[in-house]
């Protein structure tokens, strides 16, 4: 297996990052009666995997729940990148913080980025077609 170049690694880990979140949005739309229920966000992929010094990685701490900290009311990761959202404008009577008009526009700015990283995606294949002679178009 050839190695990814790392544009195209970056543009890969961004493209299944909004999959992630549009998948999540989802959830969250289809709950926005759902009492109690709180609305989840997929955390931003981390710049520092992207980034490579003499081969060391830079990495996030990673925190695991001890049961002290969960009798403290520590709440345990909801899955692989997936968090409660923290820019919630209201919360309903009966728990629910799901905002249909919040979720709505990141279900925009969400098609935005993946417009622009198609756009990025496709001048990449072109400039590597234009510099092995087969074409850029």
């Amino acid at each position: 297996m050839r190695d990814v170049p790392p544009l195209m690694a970056g543009i890969q880990t961004r493209m299944r990052n909004l999959s992630d979140r549009q998948n999540v949005i989802a959830q969250n739309i289809a709950n926005s009666e759902t009492p109690g229920y709180k609305a989840r966000e997929v955390s931003e992929p981390s710049f520092a995997g992207l980034v490579r010094s003499g081969g060391i990685a830079v990495a996030k701490p990673q925190v695991q729940l001890t049961d002290a900290m969960k009798g403290l009311g520590a709440i345990q990761p909801i899955g692989a990148g997936v968090v409660f959202d923290k820019d919630i404008s209201e919360t309903k009577p009966d728990g629910n913080n799901v905002t249909l008009e919040d979720q709505l526009l990141k279900m925009g700015q969400i098609q935005a980025d993946f417009t622009a990283m198609t756009s990025l995606y496709r001048k990449q294949i072109s400039m590597m077609k234009t510099a092995l002679g087969k074409g850029g178009n």
